[in-house]
């Protein structure tokens, strides 16, 4: 499954922490910046899952040197390495914050 047009890659990464990594928590009351191991107990297990989860539904491939605490930390850091993942596949440019 791909994100639809009208969903942002923050509002589908949400739904995954929640749907399919089961964070005991509505997708509504995640913030963009919460941390996802401090705030959200996110463990191990669970960022080896949202990395596949972000593999398979992006279309993206998130190596062993993307896969950081930093690229990590929070939705927005997790959905602007699949921004810039996406326009490394297509060519497009994209500014990342740094």
């Amino acid at each position: 499954m791909t994100v639809g047009s009208g969903d942002t890659l923050e509002a589908t990464l949400k739904e995954i922490l929640v749907e399919d990594l089961f964070l005991d928590l509505p997708a509504e009351r995640i913030g963009d910046d919460d941390g996802l191991q401090d705030v959200l107990g996110l463990d191990s297990l669970g960022f080896v899952e949202l990395r596949a989860q972000c593999e398979q539904r992006f279309g993206v491939k998130i190596t062993d040197a993307e896969f950081t605490p930093l690229h990590f930390r929070s939705v927005r850091t997790v959905a602007d390495l699949v921004r810039t993942l996406r326009a490394q596949t297509t060519g497009e440019h994209v500014a990342v914050p740094k």
